[in-house]
């Protein structure tokens, strides 16, 4: 991170250099220093070395589709009560956002099954993966989930498609019971399809939630709110999965 909080994600790798408009520094300089040190380019311009976040890995994913946003993302992983150990199915993939989230949130002993039916989005979250050693943790199919999914008895399953009231009878099948189900969605039609379809079938404890988030620039003399905001981003859907009165 520079002066001026822009900041940079890279992997350092020995014989390598950071090459920035501030000047330039060697990674030989800087593996094995504590996080938080303070270092300098060849300029003198001053930097320093931070861990990134999950925030952080997020917004710097290479992609070619919308990811879910950091404000999103955090808030489905409560919702969805995913921790360690749990198994999670989310379809599609886009980039790997969200993928990379959960994978974060299920380690060291769960899984993420992220299905996608478009071979060469996949294969760049596969590599976003791979970048920042998570790929462990998460099975790709290629599939479209109209076939439904290989998975049974799922602690939670998260639809990010454009249709997801076609696909809630492959997610009932997958879901253990009680199971938590989750989607996002940018148009107040599509929520309105999807509460629908959730009322028709066996799901119950369905909400919708959108969340706004307001940055502030972070100068003391005069705090005041940042001129770009990302207010709406999607609205979230919720339920559970319930057990049909045939299967009690």
């Amino acid at each position: 991170m520079g002066r001026d909080q822009t900041t940079s994600i890279i992997r350092l790798e020995p014989g390598t250099e950071f090459h920035t408009h501030r000047g330039t520094i060697a990674h030989d300089d800087l593996i094995g220093l504590p996080w938080g040190t303070q270092v300098s380019t060849h300029l003198g311009e001053p930097l320093i070395l931070l861990r990134p976040s999950t925030d952080d890995m997020v917004r710097n994913l290479k992609r070619s589709t919308q990811i879910v946003y950091p404000k999103d993302a955090g808030y489905i992983l409560m919702k969805l009560n995913i921790a360690p150990g749990c198994r999670v199915i989310e379809a599609g993939t886009g980039s790997g956002g969200l993928t990379l989230v959960f994978a974060q949130a299920v380690h060291p002993t769960g899984q993420v099954i992220s299905y996608e039916a478009r071979p060469e989005i996949q294969e760049l979250a596969r590599e976003n993966l791979e970048r920042l050693g998570l790929d462990k943790y998460v099975v790709f199919k290629e599939r479209d989930i109209a076939d439904g999914f290989d998975e049974r008895g799922v602690d939670a399953l998260f639809l990010d498609v454009a249709n997801p009231w076609d696909y809630l009878e492959q997610t009932h099948d997958a879901l253990a019971g009680g199971g938590f189900f989750g989607s996002i969605l940018p148009t107040v039609n599509q929520g309105i399809n999807l509460i629908a379809a959730l009322e028709a079938m066996d799901f119950g404890l369905i909400e919708v939630e959108e969340i706004l988030l307001r940055p502030y620039k972070t100068i003391s003399a005069r705090l005041r709110p940042k001129d770009r905001l990302t207010p709406h981003t999607g609205y979230l859907v919720f339920a559970r999965r319930l057990i049909p009165s045939e299967e009690q």
